[in-house]
């Protein structure tokens, strides 16, 4: 149904998608150094091992896995009259602000494992907090299948600029010769949140509505794990989002060992990230015509084939090889963001037809269920990246044998490999594409009618039964 956006009167202004999306600009910029600068910073200023890193990164992320569903919930029960989710926004602003600032920017006396755990502890609910609160609200602006996927298209778009944005800092920090230029390179990331983050939440949320939706009642906690074990797309989401915090973990948190080691290009590797993430920018739009050729699903084990056919390549650039590097960078970006915003939009989906099953919308709740899974992946990654790092001899910042640099570019692509085929098998016969989609949408709107024609009998004293239910959803297996 390429038009039914469009006969539904779905279709969202551009004005709209571009303010809602910009939140998403500083929270790429604050993402992107927890997993690619930080560890590696913090490696360097405490001294600590890089097993004990990973550790203490794996950590902070498993602590996500109490708080994610908890603030989930709380994001979509309590309202206010913005809403459901603007408000929630607004209150994680000034938490993220100042546990930025205190990571970013720490005062050298006092740093060490203790500090760090606790302020990325804190950096973690804030972060958390607003980006359950964001995602929730993008699959609430549309009840379509297609124009969820331009709603996360243009997110994806403002978070790859922000980590465009934040990689161009290092690049202008080095011009500028500082004394401690690993110190200036991450404080310059973290005043670019610091300062951007409430201009843009302030916009997106004065000119960018909330859609109506249910409110959900209160189930107890067993009841709610028991729906989700059974809900059988929920689980595909989850693992296959999973196993891609895994490997693009495995990849972020290695690139800068990969870059300044291995490949010998330190100087390079800033201009090597724009590149990939600004061919990603570019290949968004192709991606969304892709998922509505094919569906949301088929794009994704699509995307997944891709990268494990191309990440190979990596054993092929030649030490100190910048051209060769820069092309093979540009051919990884061109499906780097397609997964995460296709996650995304499926979710949404996901989220109906547990709505349709159930009788509750849980959007907040399945958001963070993906934020949960993410991060744990990309936990695992850290550690399990690190501790290999530390079993081949590795030693950041030192001098290392040409054994122990391949070994590097081993625990670099083969997990990833072995992730992204096992990503494209799973997701392949997902059981929600745009006719489901179509067909449980129509299940809502017609509950939403008899709900409101129910409203209006109470109110002139007629009988009123409320637990008129409609058709239950079909074409999706086991709920």
């Amino acid at each position: 149904m390429a038009d039914e956006a469009t006969q539904h009167g779905d279709v969202l202004k551009r004005s709209t998608l571009f303010a809602f999306s910009l939140p998403a600009v500083p929270i790429a910029a604050l993402g992107l150094p927890l997993v690619v600068h930080i560890p590696p910073f913090y490696a360097k200023i405490t001294g600590l091992e890089l097993t004990a890193i990973g550790a203490l990164f794996m950590l902070i992320r498993f602590w996500d896995v109490f708080t994610d569903p908890v603030l989930g919930i709380l994001s979509d029960r309590f309202e206010t009259k913005w809403g459901r989710r603007r408000h929630w926004i607004v209150i994680s602003v000034p938490i993220v602000m100042l546990s930025v600032y205190m990571i970013f920017m720490p005062p050298f006396e006092v740093v060490g494992a203790t500090y760090l755990l606790g302020w990325m502890i804190v950096l973690y609910i804030g972060w958390t907090l607003l980006t359950i609160s964001h995602m929730s609200w993008g699959a609430e602006l549309t009840p379509s299948y297609n124009e969820r996927s331009r709603v996360q298209g243009a997110r994806e778009i403002a978070l790859i600029l922000g980590m465009v944005a934040v990689l161009s800092l290092p690049i202008v920090i080095e011009q500028m010769a500082p004394a401690d230029l690993d110190h200036a390179r991450v404080a310059a990331m973290g005043w670019f949140v610091v300062i951007l983050l409430p201009i843009m939440v302030f916009v997106a949320t004065r000119f960018v509505g909330e859609r109506d939706t249910p409110r959900p009642d209160h189930v107890p906690f067993a009841e709610t794990l028991r729906v989700l074990s059974r809900n059988h797309p929920l689980r595909i989401v989850l693992i296959c989002d999973l196993l891609g915090g895994i490997g693009g973990g495995l990849v972020a948190s290695l690139f800068i060992f990969l870059v300044e080691d291995t490949l010998k290009l330190a100087a390079l590797s800033g201009i090597m990230l724009l590149c990939y993430f600004l061919a990603g920018v570019l290949c968004i739009p192709i991606w969304i015509k892709f998922s509505e050729r094919f569906g949301k699903h088929k794009a994704t084990a699509f995307s997944a084939i891709f990268s494990g056919v191309t990440i190979p390549l990596i054993f092929l650039i030649p030490e100190g090889n910048a051209m060769v590097a820069l092309i093979c960078w540009i051919i990884f970006g061109l499906n780097m963001a397609a997964g995460p915003f296709l996650y995304r939009s499926i979710m949404a989906d996901v989220a109906d037809h547990d709505a349709i099953t159930s009788g509750q919308q849980r959007t907040g709740l399945f958001y963070s269920l993906l934020t949960s899974t993410n991060k744990i992946g990309a936990a695992f990654a850290i550690f399990i990246g690190f501790f290999l790092l530390d079993q081949a001899g590795f030693v950041a910042g030192g001098e290392n044998s040409q054994e122990v640099l391949d070994q590097l570019r081993f625990i670099y692509v083969v997990p990833a490999v072995i992730v992204s085929f096992a990503v494209a098998v799973i997701i392949w016969r997902f059981p929600i594409d745009e006719q489901t989609q179509l067909a449980n949408r129509k299940i809502l709107e017609r509950r939403a009618i008899d709900a409101a024609a129910a409203a209006i009998i109470d109110v002139t004293g007629e009988p009123n039964d409320p637990q008129s239910s409609g058709p239950q959803p079909s074409g999706v297996g086991g709920n």
